[in-house]
């Protein structure tokens, strides 16, 4: 298996987060692994989304369901479409595995979401376990 370079895995996190704010949700959907996971803690340092409750904990059919829907025309409450920007502090590598191709990733960020005149801001911090799959 090759080495991936930092700034690959630091390329994919801006990428991943160009997908979401430009609307590319299919393509970003396409990014998870069959046994990937979106996860959103309820609370600050939350560590088991399975035996805690969670904002969200979807897997790869629950995330093409929000895609299919966010792009409905009968999904009324998206009418006008949401619109959203990450800002993002530099990604930094917590953790690699080159031999099994494992990397986990930590980055800081402001969220703004869009919709009409409302507008939301949230300052997270996102985790990104990267797994190499053919290549």
């Amino acid at each position: 298996m090759s080495t991936i370079a930092d700034s690959q895995l630091i390329d994919f996190v801006y990428q991943e987060a160009d997908l979401i704010d430009t609307q590319q949700l299919n393509e970003w959907e396409a990014l998870f692994t069959d046994d990937g996971h979106y996860w959103m803690p309820l609370t600050h340092g939350q560590t088991d989304p399975i035996l805690q409750g969670s904002l969200m904990y979807e897997d790869k059919l629950l995330l093409k369901i929000r895609v299919e829907r966010f792009f409905g025309k009968r999904t009324f409450s998206q009418q006008p479409h949401t619109r959203s920007h990450h800002l993002l502090q530099a990604p930094r590598i917590v953790s690699r595995d080159h031999a099994a191709g494992r990397y986990t990733l930590r980055t800081a960020f402001h969220f703004v979401e869009t919709r009409q005149d409302d507008q939301l801001l949230l300052a997270a911090w996102a985790t990104h376990e990267l797994v190499v799959v053919d290549g």
